[in-house]
């Protein structure tokens, strides 16, 4: 073919288009491995610090991280009616994916939408955590609209199902030195030991108003407010309050409190 022959430009063009969309996808194909490894190992942190197995701020090298979470008794629950399913694989299952997948997405009510998440997936792993055969903690993944993006994060209960053990939010896009203070670890460590639930069973947990005194009784269920970020304090305050209530965990809790679960057969128990 002439090399003046526009048919040959054509040529190149096209071949040099499908050698480089091989390479990519060749690319894509080998690098997910590495990609998945990295979202276990960076999840393994974040649920790690909430177990209490290990001290706070500990670091431990990411084999050894990733060989505790392994260990760590984790359950698939559906939402919706508090029960335990053994069907699906909470180590691949995607939450966020599962939301907008018509099998497992579900709608949430806009009077019950506190978080702002149109819908929902059905499912979520829960992390149980265990000393001996008592259950120790049980580690609830949370997530909500913060005033400008989404909030994700996990809470830790201690066995009565109310009483806070810690928390994490490690995903936030909220607007630097205000909003995204949520993610301090001296405000966090003030929510161990609130109570999340009244007497009644209502989900009362909540983000100020203001500073709120130790040894007053706002000191139950309120922890300090955010300086200069009450919209995203509020926002925290709505989603904890989805979540705690009758549309997201609260027939889990109520029947884990009313039949406590048993152990696994092989779970982390303790320090390592």
């Amino acid at each position: 073919m002439d090399n003046n022959d526009p048919r040959k430009a054509v040529i190149v063009v096209a071949l040099v288009a499908v050698v480089c969309s091989s390479l990519v996808s060749a690319a894509v194909v080998l690098l997910r491995p590495m990609h998945l490894n990295n979202q276990l190992l960076e999840r393994s942190r974040n649920i790690m610090q909430l177990t209490g197995l290990i001290e706070p701020g500990q670091t431990r090298e990411d084999a050894n991280m990733l060989a505790l979470f392994k260990n760590l008794d984790v359950r698939m629950v559906d939402i919706d009616n508090g029960a335990f399913d053994e069907s699906i694989d909470p180590n691949t299952f995607d939450q966020r994916r599962a939301a907008g997948d018509p099998r497992f997405g579900v709608a949430v009510p806009a009077d019950q939408d506190l978080a702002k998440l149109g819908t929902r997936s059905r499912f979520a792993p829960v992390y149980l955590v265990w000393d001996g055969s008592e259950l120790r903690r049980i580690i609830l993944p949370i997530r909500g609209a913060g005033m400008w993006s989404m909030l994700y994060g996990y809470l830790a209960l201690e066995a009565d199902m109310n009483t806070v053990a810690a928390a994490s939010f490690y995903e936030q896009t909220e607007t630097p030195g205000l909003g995204d203070q949520i993610t301090r670890s001296d405000w966090l460590a003030k929510w161990r030991g609130r109570k999340v639930f009244d007497d009644l069973g209502d989900p009362v947990f909540a983000v100020g108003p203001g500073r709120i005194a130790p040894d007053s009784p706002a000191a139950l269920h309120r922890v300090d407010a955010l300086t200069g970020a009450t919209i995203t304090g509020d926002a925290v305050t709505s989603l904890l309050h989805y979540w705690l209530g009758p549309h997201g965990f609260q027939p889990l809790l109520n029947q884990l409190r009313e039949q406590p679960p048993t152990q696994a057969a092989t779970v982390t128990t303790g320090n390592s």
